[in-house]
């Protein structure tokens, strides 16, 4: 694994470089019984360098990958795991973030970067049917716990980042926002 900046400008995704921990996460997730399923977390993101990348000879891409993987405060079992991508297109500006989780649900979410006094935040968004920024899951979880929206918020600072996400679902007979809030800090 790869965790030193290579020779590629990862503009603002450098900063993500690393190891990040946190204790006091959120999820807020739709539960069978109509109620919202709380839950308190911890998590901790592993972000490498992925190198550059050039499309067409017109568009050029730097990338870092990482692994996400989240546990239930109290037992300490897995809830959630996920790989992805955060990439960035210096010359427009416009961040991209993939991500796949093992229910068979994979996304390509967009945005445009914002920074301010050392503070950078990476807003993305991506919707069902979209060409663009789009939402791609297998048939059964289009039949029955369909998302159609993603919309997230990272932010990082020195070494303590934050996201908030949101995936719109129509799940059990209804439509339900379901949100992770967390913060980590960096640890290697």
């Amino acid at each position: 694994m790869n965790t030193i900046i290579d020779e590629a400008d990862y503009g603002p995704l450098a900063q993500l470089i690393g190891t990040w921990a946190g204790s006091k996460g959120l999820d807020d997730a739709p539960g069978a019984n109509a109620k919202p399923d709380k839950t308190a977390f911890t998590d901790e993101m592993v972000f490498t360098t992925s190198g550059p990348a050039g499309n067409a000879k017109e568009q050029s891409l730097v990338s870092i990958k990482y692994h996400h993987v989240v546990r239930k405060l109290e037992s300490g079992a897995i809830f959630h795991d996920q790989t992805g991508h955060w990439i960035y297109e210096k010359s427009t500006n416009i961040i991209m973030h993939s991500l796949s989780i093992p229910r068979a649900v994979c996304l390509l979410a967009g945005g445009e970067l914002q920074q301010s006094n050392g503070e950078s935040i990476f807003n993305v968004a991506a919707e069902a049917g979209s060409q663009t920024y789009g939402i791609v899951q297998s048939p059964f979880m289009l039949e029955k716990a369909k998302t159609k929206a993603f919309k997230m918020s990272l932010s990082v600072k020195g070494d303590e980042l934050n996201y908030y996400e949101t995936m719109s679902l129509h799940i059990y007979g209804k439509d339900f926002e379901h949100t992770d809030k967390s913060t980590l800090f960096r640890v290697k």
